[in-house]
C-alpha cells in the first residue's frame, strides 16, 4: 500500500476510533464540590464501578449537606420538612432508579440505586419511597436541623414570603395558607424569583478506563416549595442522563423550569450526532432560552473519549457556572468555570 494511502487509512481509522482515551478516567460534577469529586475518583481507582463512584461522590455531598441544598436539614417545604430526591443511570444497561419526595432517610441516591438494583421499577415517591427504604435496610432518621428549623421560622415571620403559589388567596384569618383558588384574582404570590441561594443539586458523570458510563444527582429541592413538589433532578434526561455508546449531562438550577425540556436527554443526543460537549450544553441551554430568558440553570456534558463542557445561563448575580473535574490528566480534582451567555 502506498504511503499515502495509508496516511489517509489512517485518517478514517481515527476519525471512527479515537487513538486511545487518554482523557479516561472522568469524573465531572456541578458546582464545587471538591469533596464529592474526590470520593467519586476514589471509588474508580479503587475499582469499583461508575455507578459505585456515581454513588459515592453524591453521597459525600449528601453527608456534607453542601451548600445546604443536598442532603438532610435544608431546603424545608411549606410546612417545615426536608425532603430529598435523587436518581442514578447506568449508561451501558439504560437502567435507572430514583426517588422523590423522600422523607426520614439521608441516604437518598443510595435508595435511587436501591430501586434500581432490587425493583423493575425506575422512580419511587413520598411516603412509599420511604417505607421501600426501611425494608431495605436504610435507617430512618429526621431530616430537620437547628438550620432548616430556623429558615421556616424566618418565612413564617416574613408572611410565608417568598412562596410558589399563583392565582390564589390565602386565609385572612392567617398569615399564610391554606390557599383557595381564585376565578378573578390574578395574583403571584412569589415574591421572588428562583436563584442560587433557593435551591441547587449535584449532578455528576463518572467514566472509567473502558468507556463505561454512569451519571446520577441529589437534592433536597427548592426552599419554600410546596409540599409533594418534584423537581428535574430524579426525572430521566431532565437531571441527568447516561448513555456509554454517547455521552453523559447533568443539569442544575430551576427545575420546575427546565424539566420541560429534558436539557440532558438533549445533550447526550447532540454529543451522539457529533456535537462538541460544550456545544451539546450550550445547544442544550439556548433550547430553554427562547422560552424562558431569565431562568436559572446550567448543564455539564462529557462524551465517551472523556472531552467534557459546560453551560449557563446569565441572569443578574450569576454570569460564570464552576463545576469540578478530575481526569487522569490532573492529581487532584480542579475547579472549572465557564461564562454564561
Amino acid at each position: 500500500m502506498q504511503s499515502c494511502d495509508m496516511f489517509v487509512l489512517l485518517l478514517v481509522s481515527t476519525a471512527l476510533f479515537p487513538l486511545g482515551h487518554t482523557s479516561l478516567p472522568l469524573v465531572i460534577n456541578t458546582w464545587p464540590f471538591k469533596n464529592a469529586t474526590a470520593a467519586a475518583w476514589r471509588a474508580l481507582q479503587s475499582g469499583g464501578s461508575v455507578l459505585d463512584a456515581v454513588e459515592k461522590g453524591c453521597g459525600r455531598c449528601q453527608i456534607e449537606q453542601c451548600d445546604g441544598s443536598v442532603g438532610y436539614g435544608g431546603s424545608p417545604d411549606e410546612s417545615g420538612e426536608t425532603t430529598l430526591d435523587a436518581m442514578i443511570m447506568n449508561g451501558d444497561t439504560m437502567e435507572v432508579g430514583a426517588v422523590a419526595d423522600l422523607r426520614r432517610i439521608k441516604n437518598a441516591i443510595g435508595v435511587a440505586r436501591a430501586v434500581m438494583e432490587h425493583t423493575d421499577h425506575t422512580l419511587l415517591v413520598g411516603e412509599s419511597a420511604s417505607v421501600f427504604a426501611e425494608n431495605m435496610g436504610f435507617i430512618a432518621e429526621d431530616l430537620t436541623t437547628n438550620n432548616s428549623v430556623n429558615i421556616f421560622s424566618q418565612w413564617l415571620k416574613g408572611n410565608c414570603q417568598p412562596n410558589y403559589r399563583k392565582n390564589v388567596f390565602p386565609d385572612p384569618s392567617k398569615s399564610c395558607g391554606p390557599y383557595k383558588p381564585s376565578a378573578t384574582l390574578k395574583q403571584n404570590m412569589r415574591a421572588q424569583h428562583a436563584n442560587t441561594h433557593s435551591h441547587d443539586t449535584i449532578g455528576m458523570v463518572a467514566l472509567d478506563q473502558d468507556g463505561h458510563l454512569a451519571a446520577g444527582t441529589s437534592t433536597n429541592g427548592l426552599t419554600h416549595k410546596v409540599p409533594g413538589r418534584v423537581g428535574d433532578s430524579p426525572i430521566v434526561g431532565a437531571g441527568a442522563y447516561a448513555d456509554s455508546s454517547a455521552g453523559g449531562a447533568a443539569a442544575t438550577g430551576d427545575g420546575d423550569l427546565m424539566m420541560r425540556f429534558l436539557p440532558s436527554y438533549l445533550a447526550v443526543e447532540l454529543m451522539r450526532a457529533g456535537a462538541d460537549p460544550s456545544a451539546a450544553c450550550k445547544t442544550a441551554i439556548s433550547r430553554i432560552k427562547r422560552h424562558y430568558s431569565e431562568f436559572f440553570g446550567a448543564i455539564i456534558c462529557a462524551n465517551t473519549t472523556g472531552h467534557y463542557g459546560a453551560a449557563c445561563n446569565k441572569v443578574p448575580g450569576f454570569s460564570q457556572f464552576h463545576f469540578m473535574v478530575w481526569n487522569s490528566e490532573s492529581d487532584a480534582p480542579r475547579l472549572k468555570s465557564v461564562d454564561c451567555f
